[in-house]
C-alpha cells in the first residue's frame, strides 16, 4: 500500500470523518458567534455572551443599517461606499495578474525562446522581494517618476486619488507567484495534443484560447480564490496607494476606522467584521468546486 492510498483510507475512515467534523464545528463558533453579536442589541451584547442567544433570541437588524449607511461617533458616513470601493479594487487587481501570468506562462511553457529559461528563473527569484520593502519605492515611482540625471527614464503620472495605482501594485506583487504556478500546470498539459493542434494550423493565440484556458480553468479558479482573498483583506496597500479617503478607500479602511472610533461598540464592530465575511464566502462557494480540482491537479499521474 502506498503512502497516498495509505492517507486517503485514514481519511475516509470513521475517526477520519468525526476528526474533519469536529474541526469544522471548531473553526465555525466564532463565526456564528461573530454574527450572533452583530445581530444582537447594544444593551444584550453589553451585558451577557453570544451564545445567550439560545435562551434569549432577540435579534435585530439595526446594527447593519448603522454600519453600512449611518455615521457618527467620529465617522462621518457608512460603510456602503467602501464596500464597493473593496469590490472596484478586488475584481480588477484579481482579473489583471491572472490574465498576464497565464499569457506568460504559455509562453515561457510552450513557445520556447532564447533566454526564456533565464526569464523564468528571474520570475521566480521576484517572489523573494518583500512586498514592505517595495511599497515607498513603488510610491515615490509613481509620484515623480524615475530620473537617471537630468534624463527622465519614466515620467511621473499622476494617479492619486484613482484605483489605478493600487491595482498596479497589486497586479505587479501577484505576477511572479502567479506566473510560476501557472507555468507549473501548463507545462504538465499533454505534448501531443499541442503539436496536433501545431499540425493541424492553429497559432499560439488560437492554442491559449481554445486548449490551454478550459484545460486550466481549475488552476485560474485556485490562485483567483487566493488573490482575491489577499486583495479583499489587504490594508497596507490600501493605505499606501489609496489613502483613507471615502473616493477610493476599501473597506479594511473603514474596519480600522471603526475599531478606534466604536471600541465600546462591539455589536457595531462585529457587524462590519460579518460583512467584510460575506463576500469572500460567495467567491470562495462559487469556485470551490475548481478550488478542489486545481489542488488535486498534478497529484495522481495517469
Amino acid at each position: 500500500m502506498t503512502a497516498a492510498k495509505a492517507v486517503r483510507r485514514s481519511f475516509s475512515g470513521p475517526l477520519g470523518s468525526l476528526f474533519v467534523i469536529v474541526v469544522t464545528v471548531l473553526w465555525t463558533i466564532p463565526t456564528f458567534g461573530l454574527l450572533a453579536t452583530s445581530l444582537r442589541p447594544k444593551q444584550e451584547v453589553a451585558t451577557t455572551g453570544w451564545w445567550e442567544v439560545f435562551t434569549h433570541p432577540e435579534l435585530i437588524l439595526s446594527n447593519y443599517h448603522t454600519v453600512l449607511f449611518e455615521g457618527g461617533f467620529g465617522v462621518s458616513a457608512g460603510m456602503m461606499p467602501f464596500l464597493v470601493n473593496s469590490l472596484a479594487i478586488s475584481v480588477p487587481a484579481t482579473v489583471f495578474p491572472l490574465v498576464i501570468a497565464a499569457m506568460a506562462a504559455y509562453a515561457l511553457a510552450w513557445v520556447r525562446f532564447r533566454g526564456s529559461d533565464t526569464v523564468f528563473f528571474v520570475i521566480f527569484a521576484l517572489q523573494v522581494v518583500p512586498l514592505q520593502m517595495a511599497l515607498i519605492p513603488l510610491l515615490q515611482l509613481f509620484s515623480g517618476g524615475a530620473h537617471l540625471g537630468g534624463l527622465t527614464v519614466i515620467p511621473a503620472v499622476n494617479l492619486s486619488g484613482t484605483y489605478a495605482p493600487v491595482w498596479l501594485a497589486h497586479t505587479m506583487f501577484a505576477l511572479p507567484l502567479a506566473t510560476f504556478l501557472l507555468h507549473n500546470f501548463i507545462s504538465q498539459l499533454p505534448r501531443d495534443l499541442m503539436e496536433a493542434a501545431i499540425m493541424d494550423g492553429a497559432s499560439h493565440f488560437k492554442i491559449f484560447r481554445s486548449i490551454v484556458l478550459p484545460l486550466c480553468t481549475p488552476a485560474l479558479a485556485s490562485f483567483a480564490i487566493f488573490e482575491f482573498l489577499w486583495v479583499w483583506n489587504d490594508l497596507l496597500v490600501a493605505l499606501t496607494f489609496a489613502g483613507g479617503t471615502p473616493e477610493v478607500a476599501p473597506m479594511t479602511v473603514r474596519l480600522a476606522q471603526l475599531s478606534g472610533s466604536f471600541g465600546g461598540r462591539w455589536e457595531l464592530l462585529t457587524a462590519g467584521a460579518f460583512l467584510s465575511l460575506i463576500i469572500p464566502l460567495i467567491v470562495f462557494f462559487a469556485l470551490q468546486r475548481y478550488f478542489v480540482r486545481g489542488l488535486l491537479a498534478g497529484s495522481v499521474k495517469g
